[in-house]
């Protein structure tokens, strides 16, 4: 996803790259990508948990609780990872990759 490769820029511009993620789940959501639109909330999440983790919560939360099966793809443990971080407090942001 575009968002992603220009995160890992070293001088991102992170107004582009929040941008980026802002529209992918509407992308995927139109293509029917349930998966990618799961991802790219999840990237958005991340991006902007630091200043607003409740509403990076309520974001992906929900998309979070669509799926039924797949817990152990790394796109649903990661979810899973941060909403249990926004539940107790603390998110250390370097170890979610």
């Amino acid at each position: 996803m575009r968002g992603d490769l220009l995160g890992r820029l070293p001088s991102a511009d992170w107004i582009e790259v929040e941008t980026c993620f802002r529209s992918a789940p509407t992308v995927a959501r139109e293509q029917g990508g349930r998966g990618f639109e799961l991802r790219a909330a999840v990237s958005l999440a991340r991006i902007r948990a630091q200043q607003r983790q409740d509403e990076a919560r309520d974001r992906f939360g929900p998309i979070y609780g669509w799926f039924t099966e797949g817990f152990d793809t790394p796109d649903l443990e990661e979810a899973r990872y941060l909403l249990n971080e926004f539940q107790y407090g603390c998110l250390p942001l370097n170890s979610v990759t």
